[in-house]
């Protein structure tokens, strides 16, 4: 099996339970460091498919990088190699299939129950309960025109949607482990004070329970993880 070309927008939002995931399952990968300066590959010749992590950047943004990376999921789509967004990525795929990204209905920080939606829920999402993920955005993608919603929520519908059968974008963050967790809470602690949202918890609200809910997240992960690796390219 080729590697997975992993792209990572932020220094300290790394792949987490994505890695962990694909290196227990025998799947290797390679990291593309947008953070320091790194290129994108040219082709995914080479790759079996593709991973967009998350940033704290717009998808909006006039990054010198973004029209590499819009051409790279195009070329991914186009060659049938599976893509997967971690909320900015999947707000970036959103955007290289026609989308748009906007304002969310409301900022969230912190755990979220989202609902499952449409017959393919089950298939991506499992019957996990509750479907409960770690958010940290105040942006969110349309539904592509190609796309299915399969994952919506009480402060932002646009939670998660499949292409294809082959391609997801999430805007919640499955990949999370409890140091990226805390981290965040740490480091975000000023935006969080000044948030007004009632979709952002206290870093406090955020910690009630974190090894429960992080199982119970990396347990939808693996579900997600494993059923878009059904389709990886040898």
């Amino acid at each position: 099996m080729l590697p997975i070309a992993i792209v990572q927008n932020a220094s300290n939002d790394g792949p987490c339970f994505f890695a962990t995931w694909l290196g227990a399952n025998g799947f290797a990968h390679h990291m593309f460091r947008m953070d320091l300066g790194e290129a994108l590959p040219s082709t995914l010749d080479g790759f079996s498919g593709l991973g967009i992590l998350g940033g704290p950047m717009s998808a909006n943004d006039d990054m010198p990088y973004y029209p590499a990376m819009f051409g790279l999921i195009q070329a991914s789509i186009a060659q049938h190699k599976p893509v997967i967004g971690h909320c900015l990525g999947g707000q970036l795929l959103s955007r290289a299939l026609g989308g748009t990204v906007q304002a969310a209905e409301h900022a969230e920080i912190g755990w979220s129950t989202l609902r499952a939606e449409s017959h393919l829920a089950t298939e991506w999402l499992g019957t996990h309960e509750p479907l409960e993920l770690f958010q940290w955005h105040g942006e969110s993608f349309s539904i592509p025109a190609r796309a299915t919603r399969i994952a919506t929520g009480r402060y932002c519908a646009n939670q998660a949607y499949v292409v294809d059968g082959l391609h997801i974008g999430m805007q919640f963050h499955c990949e999370v482990d409890a140091p990226k967790v805390r981290d965040w809470l740490r480091t975000g602690a000023a935006e969080i004070a000044a948030s007004m949202s009632p979709a952002v918890q206290t870093p406090a609200q955020a910690l009630e329970h974190l090894d429960a809910k992080l199982a119970n997240s990396q347990a939808i992960a693996s579900t997600i993880y494993q059923r878009w690796a059904q389709n990886l390219k040898p």
